[in-house]
């Protein structure tokens, strides 16, 4: 079993920031990529952000590019999001998840293992 456990969401004004942690444990592999996704009431879940095994390759959904920062710390087996300048359309539960292999990618169906969520609300 792999679990994925995110933290660090909660409730901020537009124009704030938060950063999302999600620690991989249990069984492990050699190499795993990691994203985070999102996903808002009544919206399917979305791509936010990416990073390689190594943290070499990033990618980002357009819109949050510029705004966020995917990385990592394979030490810890954990992958960091940082979201800064919020806006109310961020509003959404954040998913982090685990692909096996070294390379980022940004479809859903790539990953093999999902955390239960964390809650991220912005208010205007």
């Amino acid at each position: 079993q792999v679990q994925l456990v995110e933290s660090g969401g909660g409730s901020v004004q537009a124009g704030g920031s938060l950063r999302l942690s999600c620690a991989v444990s249990g069984r492990t592999f050699d190499y795993y990529a990691m994203g985070w996704f999102r996903q808002a009431p009544g919206n399917e879940r979305m791509f936010v952000a990416a990073i390689s095994w190594s943290g070499g390759t990033t990618y980002y959904s357009d819109s949050v590019k510029g705004r966020f920062t995917i990385s990592r710390d394979n030490a810890k087996n954990t992958v960091y999001l940082q979201m800064s300048s919020l806006k109310p359309e961020d509003t959404a539960v954040y998913y982090c998840a685990v692909r096996r292999g070294a390379g980022a990618r940004t479809v859903e169906n790539d990953y093999d293992y999902w955390g239960q969520g964390t809650q991220v609300t912005v208010s205007s």
